[in-house]
């Protein structure tokens, strides 16, 4: 019975480290203000519609994680145009951003996760209020 129960917590811990590890940063946001200006780069907030009236970082693409994980509707055309570009890509606190970038580097993208949008305000960088 213990054994069982420390192959489970085993288990358990190595998802849940994987997830952080993901989510970890991976760029300052100044490193992409400045890849996202040269035109290497595009910056994308995955997080949901409704979570965008409160602020996005300017010139960032509006793409849903669950659009993504779904009918990339949005995300295919999107992904069609920037094939040879670097994703940046965040969300509110880093971690479906990480999921993301995970899941798109796997696809063959250049990812980076930029992590939470408090990072990009934190540094000064200009936010828009999406119509």
């Amino acid at each position: 019975m213990n054994t069982i129960f420390l192959i489970l917590a085993g288990f358990v811990f190595f998802f849940a480290a994987r997830l952080l590890w993901q989510a970890r940063p991976s760029i300052t946001p100044v490193e992409a203000h400045e890849a996202i200006k040269s035109g290497r780069s595009v910056l994308i907030d995955v997080r949901e519609p409704g979570e965008w009236s409160s602020g996005v970082a300017r010139s960032c693409a509006l793409l849903a994680l669950s659009d993504l994980r779904g009918s990339r509707d949005k995300w295919g055309p999107f992904l069609k145009e920037n094939r040879d570009k670097q994703l940046i890509l965040y969300c509110l606190s880093g971690t479906r951003s990480g999921m993301a970038a995970s899941r798109l580097r796997r696809e063959g993208f250049n990812t980076t996760n930029l992590g939470g949008l408090s990072r990009w305000t934190g540094a000064g960088l200009p936010l828009d209020r999406p119509k």
